[in-house]
């Protein structure tokens, strides 16, 4: 029996809503927070320190902590920046432009493991404190994906590519810098700045183009 028009129409209508519905990925709104080496770890918090796991994160093995630090420049000051588990190679914090305007300075946006000296930030924690002049920096806004999810979107490690949030207040993203590893898991991070600017919340779901 031969389908009719409105059968047709109704098919194709499933099938683009099927194959657009599987270009979701899981949106997570990065706070400010800092990695530090064990070298620094063991300045801010004592020799030895090993941080308390409060809450994990959606990236297998990433943790968020219970201790923080506070930053500080000769223009101003920010309380309660938290730690993320476990302890890396090397110091990093993250930061929005609106904390930088409230330290006083100007900072690039930054690719994660990118080298480049920036302004000093003193970074205090309860055992002593260290001073940054680079590592610190804007987190440039990021799709973490599993090497079988970015065979799925047809994308590779370094790559860019536009992501698109819904919503009333909804927005595209462009230059969206793609990160493939093993330990990875499909996840949109953008921070507190970019997302309060669409509505955007951590566990919406957003659309990769």
């Amino acid at each position: 029996m031969p389908l009719d028009r409105n059968r047709i129409e109704a098919i194709v209508r499933k099938v683009l809503q099927e194959s657009a519905s599987s270009r979701l990925v899981v949106a997570g709104v990065s706070n400010r927070h800092l990695h530090l080496s064990r070298e620094d770890a063991d300045a801010l918090f004592g020799r030895g320190f090993e941080p308390e796991r409060l809450r994990d994160l959606r990236q297998p093995g990433q943790f968020a902590c219970r201790e923080t630090v506070l930053l500080a420049t000769g223009r101003g000051s920010i309380e309660n920046v938290r730690l993320l588990g476990p302890i890396r190679s090397r110091t990093q914090v993250e930061i929005s432009a609106s904390d930088a305007r409230r330290l006083g300075i100007t900072l690039p946006l930054m690719k994660s493991g990118t080298p480049g000296r920036t302004p000093e930030v003193v970074v205090i924690g309860p055992k002593g404190s260290i001073i940054l002049s680079e590592g610190i920096g804007i987190a440039w806004r990021h799709l973490h994906l599993s090497p079988s999810e970015a065979e799925f979107f047809g994308l590779k490690d370094g790559d860019e590519v536009d992501v698109e949030a819904g919503g009333e207040r909804g927005v595209v993203f462009r230059r969206v810098w793609v990160r493939v590893g093993e330990g990875m898991v499909s996840e949109f991070h953008v921070d507190v700045d970019e997302a309060n600017a669409c509505g955007l919340e951590t566990g919406d779901r957003v659309r990769v183009l």
